[in-house]
């Protein structure tokens, strides 16, 4: 998920996040982005659906 990065670079952007946004911010900045995920994962998803559905019926 977060390819080569080891726990002191993501220690640092932890920090660093913390540093630009403050402590109160942080959990609001993170279950936007969790929303964002969830989103991007399910329009991922129906793409999916779509295209098996297209190579389904070109099949037939």
């Amino acid at each position: 998920m977060f390819g080569n990065m080891g726990a002191p670079e993501l220690l640092i952007v932890v920090f660093a996040i913390l540093v630009l946004f403050g402590a109160k911010k942080l959990p609001e900045i993170a279950k936007g982005m969790g929303k964002g995920i969830k989103e991007f994962k399910r329009e991922i998803s129906s793409i999916n659906d779509t295209v098996n559905s297209i190579s389904e019926e070109s099949k037939k």
